[in-house]
């Protein structure tokens, strides 16, 4: 069997892409944040815990050794999760925002100190990348399984809105760059992970595409009392009828059914009127 070991660097670099697109994948979600003013049903538990992540790979780099891709790679997203972060502070509710501080000092500040402090003083050698790398291939679990907190919203909702497809699809396709990284390298530390990261971000976009469909169609229903209001349908002889689609005749089908359905029963109460104010036959002897 052929050495690929030579096609890791290839698969890092393309992995350091993907990595840092799925950094920026957010924006739309943080855009919304900006226009609604308020970050009311949005989650920060995936942006704190890929912080502590890229933090906690970085000191796995540097303690393993030529694996300079990925120290770059997590320094741009130690920066870019710090924005993220902040902005969510800014805009969350008071509840959020307290749950959110206390979240980053629990892991980045306490965990993360507290996991130097042990690692640097009371092993040594190997056996510190050892450990390290198993809390790095807990927590890249954790940053995987992280976004799934939104599904438990979606599916109780059947609502797409707080959940970020592209980071799901960005995710999943990272995984698979540095699964293969990984791999190559030998390093079950870095691939083992991303094989739950596939699973994962399948799962999410599964999901995604079944409720965001059932979405499109309820918004779909909503409208057509709207077209029945403020729509008025006016015929002239003397001018061609414009050319109509499929999905435009369906709705006049759908007006004519409402409106048919309308008269009718406005005609059946008439009528029902009509017998209860009729007078009552009174009987006469004789």
């Amino acid at each position: 069997m052929a050495d690929i070991s030579h096609l890791a660097p290839i698969f890092g670099a393309l992995g350091s892409i993907i990595s840092f697109i799925v950094f920026l994948s957010p924006l739309p979600t943080f855009y919304d944040i900006y226009k609604k003013k308020s970050a009311e049903g949005y989650q920060s538990i995936p942006y704190v815990v890929a912080l502590f992540s890229a933090m906690l790979m970085i000191y796995y780099a540097l303690l393993k050794g030529n694996m300079m891709v990925v120290i770059i790679i997590n320094v741009l997203g130690i920066v870019i999760e710090t924005i993220y972060v902040g902005f969510y502070l800014f805009y969350a509710p008071k509840k959020a925002r307290v749950q959110t501080i206390k979240l980053l000092l629990l892991l980045v500040v306490c965990g993360y100190g507290a996991i130097l402090l042990v690692v640097q003083f009371l092993f040594k050698g190997v056996v510190r990348a050892q450990i390290v790398g198993w809390m790095c291939l807990v927590f890249s679990i954790c940053t995987f399984a992280a976004p799934l907190c939104i599904l438990r919203k979606v599916i109780k909702t059947k609502s797409v809105e707080y959940m970020p497809f592209l980071l799901s699809f960005f995710l999943t396709l990272s995984a698979v760059m540095w699964f293969v990284y990984g791999f190559l390298k030998k390093d079950v530390n870095i691939y083992a992970p991303n094989i739950l990261g596939f699973i994962f971000g399948i799962l999410q976009m599964v999901l995604y595409f079944m409720y965001n469909k059932k979405e499109k169609n309820i918004v779909k229903e909503q409208k057509l009392p709207e077209l029945l209001q403020n729509h008025v349908i006016i015929l002239d002889d003397q001018k061609k009828l414009p050319y109509l689609t499929e999905e435009q005749i369906i709705d006049i089908w759908k007006l004519g059914s409402l409106l048919y359905s309308e008269k009718l029963n406005a005609r059946g109460a008439e009528a029902a009127a009509k017998v209860e104010n009729m007078p009552k036959l009174q009987t006469v002897q004789t």
